[in-house]
């Protein structure tokens, strides 16, 4: 899967990710905005034919389950929204992943109860701490934004149930990390710059 460069913010999420397929680029960036503006900044750098950031979530549909692939049809919450490419899910689908396309929310701490249903009144299905601050390492290149949730609205984080989840969506995760060679092959080929 040469060509794909996987944003991680946390060594978990990297471990997931490698794990599953040893031969892609991953960059384990960190937590939170401050991080993730810093390692997006060096990942636009980097040579990679496409971009995909990948760790979990907190679920804002209450549809949404432990495990579920949330894959960002555009990302929110610096600055402008900014668009993804949201046919990798196709490629997850294929190989039997419960996936759901929408927007997806960053926020600067975690949120929960109140905050949850404030976040997903605009439309929001998923929120996290890093997506659209590690967007701009996109530099013009093909971007996903691929999620697993760990927790719903329902059952949020620090409550028993927590590690069960957890330990659903990291092997999602994984089966994701496996699943994006399709998304790579399908892109179209580089134009050289003469």
């Amino acid at each position: 899967m040469s060509g794909l460069l996987v944003l991680t913010p946390l060594r978990i999420e990297a471990h997931a990710v490698r794990r599953a397929a040893p031969g892609v680029a991953v960059l384990h960036t960190g937590m939170g905005p401050r991080r993730s503006a810093a390692a997006a900044s060096m990942a636009a750098r980097h040579p990679a034919r496409a971009v995909a950031v990948m760790g979990f979530c907190g679920g804002l549909d209450p549809e949404l389950e432990p495990g579920d692939l949330v894959v960002a049809e555009e990302l929110r919450g610096a600055d402008a929204p900014f668009a993804c490419d949201s046919s990798v899910a196709g490629f997850l689908e294929r190989a039997g992943l419960r996936t759901r396309r929408g927007p997806l929310v960053s926020v600067a701490k975690l949120a929960h109860g109140p905050e949850r249903r404030r976040l997903a009144a605009d439309g929001s299905i998923a929120v996290d701490m890093e997506s659209a601050w590690l967007a701009p390492a996109a530099a013009g290149r093909p971007f996903a934004a691929l999620r697993a949730v760990v927790d719903t609205p329902s059952r949020e984080l620090l409550r028993p149930g927590t590690v069960s989840s957890g330990i659903t969506a990291y092997r999602a995760l994984g089966r994701a990390a496996s699943a994006l060679s399709g998304w790579i092959e399908s892109l179209p080929p580089l134009i050289e710059e003469n």
